[in-house]
């Protein structure tokens, strides 16, 4: 039962196609035409709508920018609708509308269910959605990592569980390793840097600061050297706010403003404005008498002592000397101390901190090996059951005697996906010695053994779309036939669309689209058609014997078509 479908895409301004609507079986979809016509850009538009690599260079020559929209029936279920509709997206009559857009100068934008996105969501959407699977992926499938991976995929939460766990030990090994490593090749520059801090600390509880004393020895420092003066010029304002005993006859301000508030208050019962004058001037009279109690007190206070002057000299010359070296100012001095003594109690501590991580990494060796050797034997049984269903799935395509298995060989050393190398064999016939699927397979026999792969991790792991592009390169004839009859099957289950050039694949397909190229001399399209009956016979012809017209093609043609409607009411 499928649960979600791609129903149509619809494309303007993508590379060579201007405005054009693909309209999707729930089934099966054959993608055809010409080389050159444009067939990449039906994947290139769902790779987009999954949230592929945005490029300015998609964008057809003059136009504003590119635009692909999709509609994905989904249940209100799904997983897919269920992440959409928490970013804020809305199902429209039970179907999931997504687009991107591409400006002419690479900027791009998302949006799911008419809201805008995050590009990323796409990609979280396709997981549950779309498996694509093109000519890249069959190349890279030819290194062992990613016959690792596709091994750890088939295998599930067998696998996965013990991974996991393998990872964190891994990365907890890696990390206290580099630790390790830094406090024993580093030896020499962290007894420097400890001997610098030793010294530095050394010379700083010599002198032994306290928070500010610099600020405050600066201040007397300024006090002391202008002793004279400032007792001078307090000695002059005092005597000009209450005299000068030496000089009787002399006017001071506090008697001035007493004549002044004793001439308001004789007649301050006549007029309230003068009376409110007269207290304040009563107010200032002992305002004046109060600051020239503290001047006098001022002046008494001060000491032209030059041996103090010198020893506040001296000590801000120490202070000084730590401020050059050490910090802005005293307080920051102390803080450099403070982060010092932290930082040489861990240099200190070297020996004990090695004795210790080496104890750490002794003991997370010891769990990595149980680990990897879990995950080892998880692989082994999976590696048995892949190769039993790959082998099978090969039968279905015209390799019935091929025989696919799963080499696991040790690792020197621990690796961040475990102790494991994992490798595909094929030996294609019988008597033929297996050998690496990079060296011992064939185009074709690539081509079929990545398309079994993918069926059965269609099994495994199903999604509701599956999206081939020219899996079937460098296969014909007979094989060509049976590929096209495997992924009718795969059809039943799940919405295939594959890009091809095959007949014999093309046949196959509930729906054909045809990809096809106009040149009005000026400009260059392409546009999407429907193929249905004489249309599709001719296509098929094309594709044949290069001509829609030869009789011999189009029986062949009609024959397929015949054998394929046989196999599908079977």
């Amino acid at each position: 039962m499928v649960v979600s479908v791609l129903e149509e895409m619809r494309i303007r301004s993508l590379g060579v196609i201007d405005d054009a609507v693909v309209e999707l079986s729930p089934g099966f979809t054959a993608v055809t035409g010409e080389t050159g016509a444009g067939k990449t850009m039906v994947v290139t538009s769902l790779g987009l709508l999954l949230g592929g690599r945005a490029d300015a260079g998609l964008v057809r020559i003059g136009a504003k920018g590119a635009t692909v929209e999709g509609r994905v029936v989904v249940p209100p279920d799904a997983p897919a609708a269920v992440r959409a509709e928490e970013a804020g997206a809305e199902l429209d009559d039970g179907a999931l509308l997504i687009s991107r857009t591409v400006s002419a100068e690479g900027r791009s934008r998302a949006y799911v269910g008419g809201r805008g996105v995050p590009v990323g969501l796409l990609g979280e959407l396709a997981d549950d959605l779309v498996a694509v699977h093109g000519q890249t992926d069959q190349q890279g499938l030819l290194k062992p990592a990613r016959q690792r991976e596709a091994l750890d995929r088939y295998a599930g939460d067998a696998v996965a569980v013990p991974l996991a766990k393998y990872d964190a030990a891994y990365r907890r090994l890696r990390a206290e390793s580099a630790e390790l490593d830094e406090i024993t090749t580093r030896a020499r520059e962290r007894a420097q840097e400890a001997d610098l801090l030793r010294f530095g600390l050394n010379e700083v509880s010599g002198v032994e600061p306290r928070p500010g004393e610099d600020t405050e020895l600066a201040a007397e420092a300024e006090r002391l050297g202008h002793a004279e003066a400032l007792t001078a010029a307090a000695n002059a304002a005092h005597a000009a706010l209450a005299g000068n005993p030496e000089d009787p006859e002399g006017v001071d301000a506090t008697m001035l403003v007493s004549g002044a508030q004793r001439a308001l208050d004789a007649v301050r019962s006549h007029d309230s404005a003068l009376a409110g004058l007269s207290d304040r001037l009563t107010e200032v009279g002992i305002l004046l008498a109060d600051v020239g109690q503290e001047l006098a007190a001022y002046a008494d206070g001060i000491d032209a002592d030059p041996l103090r002057l010198a020893a506040v000299e001296e000590r801000r010359a120490a202070l000084g000397q730590l401020t050059r070296k050490y910090g802005a100012d005293i307080d920051a001095v102390l803080v450099w101390a403070e982060e010092g003594s932290l930082r040489l109690s861990e240099l200190e501590g070297d020996d004990s901190r090695i004795d210790e991580l080496t104890a750490e990494r002794d003991a997370l060796v010891g769990e990595l090996t149980e680990l990897g050797a879990a995950l080892t034997d998880a692989r082994r049984e999976a590696a048995e059951r892949f190769a039993s269903a790959v082998t099978a799935e090969l039968a279905e395509l015209a390799m019935p005697h091929a025989r696919v298995t799963v080499e696991i060989r040790p690792l020197s050393e621990f690796g961040p996906t475990g102790v494991d190398e994992v490798e595909l064999y094929l030996a294609p016939h019988p008597g033929a010695q297996a050998r690496p699927i990079a060296k011992g397979a064939s185009g074709g026999e690539l081509s079929r053994v990545m398309l079994a792969v993918e069926v059965v991790f269609a099994g495994s792991d199903p999604v509701p779309t599956y999206l081939f592009d020219e899996v079937d390169a460098g296969v014909g004839g007979k094989a060509a036939v049976e590929v096209g009859r495997r992924l009718a099957k795969l059809a039943k289950s799940a919405q295939v669309v594959v890009v091809t050039h095959l007949p014999q694949v093309a046949a196959f397909a509930d729906r054909q689209l045809l990809v096809e190229k106009t040149n009005d001399g000026s400009v260059t399209r392409s546009g999407v058609t429907v193929l249905q009956g004489e249309a599709r016979v001719r296509e098929l012809s094309r594709m044949l014997a290069g001509q829609e017209d030869s009789d011999t093609a189009r029986a062949h043609a009609e024959e397929l078509l015949a054998a394929a409607r046989v196999d599908a009411a079977s």
